[in-house]
């Protein structure tokens, strides 16, 4: 098993900066990859950015020019750097892992951390 920990959210005020963190531990050589998402109050969760254990990143619309996904596999931890955020970037974000350990397949989720930006 995996279990992820989330830290980083916070209140900040528009056109600031955040850095999330997200720290895998258990069966961490089982991780295949590992993504940011958010939900928005009233919304559906949302993929924001994925990196995989050989060096892809993969970004959807939302997050492409002004969020940057990294890791410390050191660490066993990814990050979300977020930079001029907005209002509409509120919400609570989560880690997620895709974790294959031999025929067995499965989705770590964190606990959320969560974000509110004002105006």
């Amino acid at each position: 098993q995996v279990q992820l920990v989330e830290s980083g959210g916070g209140l900040v005020q528009a056109g600031d900066s955040l850095r999330l963190s997200c720290t895998a531990s258990g069966d961490t050589n089982c991780i295949s990859a590992m993504g940011w998402y958010r939900q928005a109050p009233g919304k559906e969760r949302e993929l924001l950015a994925s990196n995989t254990t050989h060096g892809r990143t993969y970004y959807t619309d939302s997050a492409k020019g002004r969020f940057t996904i990294s890791g410390d596999s050191a660490k066993n931890t990814i990050y979300l750097q977020m930079d001029s955020l907005k209002p509409e970037d509120t919400a609570v974000y989560y880690c997620n892992a895709d974790v294959k350990c031999g025929p067995s397949r499965g989705v770590a989720w964190g606990q959320g951390t969560p974000v509110t930006v004002s105006s």
